[in-house]
């Protein structure tokens, strides 16, 4: 019956491991930069305002198209009335009715302000850049946090691969010393001391394993899509390691999202100067119509009277006096403008040293990649000598734990460095705005 059931499970448990792995989809950096870019929330709404910008940018919103209204009023009154004529009679009336009635087509357009309206149109677009380019520092800053997040799982992924390795050989020590001690070739405390030492080595296991479920769940949140997908990831980091600081400073000057943020709102502050001095010319405005109206009324000559026809004409008024404040708002415009260009400068300058500090740590950080690839490979190959060693009983315990450990630290210490180049690298191309959104 044993035999039976064991054939069973052989053939039966292959096809739920089957399942399992097919139903993890194997997620590549570049499909989750997808997923952000369509669903994270803050990229959305960014979007969203953006729409808004984009849709203010109209001639009527800036003031240049004219205004036309269909009108209609309608007044009545009753009173009380006592009225002496020309002719010394007097009228009186109890509960005279008047009312009056118009209704018809108005224009108006103002033809001229100083230019304020054309000013204000500029300003409306230059609005649609700023939002395009909050956007995209919203995509850029997005892109940048799940690239780190994913990385950061590939370098706990390969930590956990180490630490897998570190509990076989553990096992295996106990086996050995269990075996040893069985035959009287080994006492109870190296028994004891393979236990302790598994036993630490599966603690350490368990909590790599539950910190990597939980940041599969923070990087499940900033796709935007169920937290409890679960996924399979790439198991190397790939470094581009031919970044040149001349290349990322020209092209921060260029790309960088914030510095053209704060390039357009230099100009947004040059065109409010421009609208602040459209006050000191006068504003002409166009205004016809045609109208319908009818009166009526029980007191006086004219019972009733009603009228249609076409107006037009012109009105204009000009700032004469207002307390030298036409003044005082040119020179505050002026220092808004003053202001934004310090702006720019004081970002461009803290950008630089970001980047130049970025690109110390990036240099940094590709040779400690090289100097602990090789300090693996030598652990690597010690502890392959020392495992030998050890199987033949010609190595004690306690150094064999120590190879044993500095294995595994060399090789958490070479994917240190690994995740760290990487992050680096992305750190460099999001101030020189040449990640990659695609």
């Amino acid at each position: 019956m044993r035999y039976i059931l064991a054939l069973v499970y052989a053939f039966i448990a292959p096809l739920f491991i089957n399942q399992q792995l097919a139903a993890q989809e194997k997620l590549t950096v570049e499909q989750a930069v997808q997923i952000a870019l369509q669903n994270n929330y803050d990229i959305k709404l960014v979007s969203n305002s953006l729409d808004i910008s984009k849709n203010n940018v109209s001639l009527a919103n800036a003031g240049i198209l004219p205004m036309v209204s269909g009108d209609f009023n309608s007044n009545a009154t009753i009173q009380n009335t006592d009225q002496t004529q020309s002719t010394g009679q007097v009228v009186h009336r109890e509960g005279a009715k008047n009312s009056s009635m118009t209704y018809g087509v108005n224009l108006n357009w103002k033809i001229f302000d100083g230019f304020e309206m054309f000013a204000n149109y500029d300003r409306l677009k230059e609005l649609q850049k700023l939002g395009e380019v909050n956007l995209r520092s919203t995509i850029l800053g997005t892109v940048t946090n799940v690239i780190n997040a994913y990385y950061s799982l590939v370098s706990q992924q390969q930590a956990l691969n180490s630490a897998e390795t570190t509990l076989e050989i553990s096992q295996l020590r106990l086996r050995n010393a269990t075996n040893r001690y069985s035959i009287g070739k080994a006492a109870k405390l190296e028994v004891l001391n393979a236990k302790v030492d598994l036993n630490t080595d599966t603690t350490n296991l368990l909590r790599m394993q539950d910190a990597f479920k939980t940041s599969k769940i923070q990087l499940n949140e900033l796709l935007a899509r169920d937290i409890n997908t679960d996924f399979t990831i790439t198991d190397t980091i790939i470094i581009d390691n031919q970044l040149a600081l001349n290349t990322l400073q020209n092209q921060m000057a260029s790309l960088n999202p914030d510095l053209q943020a704060a390039i357009v709102n230099q100009r947004i502050a040059e065109l409010n100067l421009k609208q602040v001095k459209a006050s000191r010319y006068p504003d002409i405005s166009f205004n016809t119509g045609y109208n319908f109206s009818k009166t009526t009324s029980e007191l006086g000559f004219a019972r009733q009277s009603q009228g249609k026809g076409f107006n037009y004409g012109l009105t204009a008024s000009i700032n004469i006096f207002n307390g030298f404040l036409q003044k005082k708002n040119e020179k505050n415009a002026a220092i808004e403008i003053e202001n934004a260009r310090l702006e720019y400068d004081k970002l461009h300058q803290n950008i630089q040293s970001q980047l130049l500090s970025a690109y110390q740590t990036y240099q940094t950080n590709l040779k400690l990649v090289t100097l602990e690839q090789k300090n693996q490979a030598v652990a690597k190959q010690n502890l392959d000598i020392t495992l030998e060693k050890f199987k033949l009983g010609t190595v004690a315990p306690i150094d064999f734990r120590e190879a044993q450990l500095n294995y595994v630290e060399a090789s958490v210490r070479y994917t240190n460095a690994q995740y760290a180049a990487k992050i680096s690298e992305i750190a460099l191309k999001q101030l020189s705005g040449t990640l990659e959104l695609q």
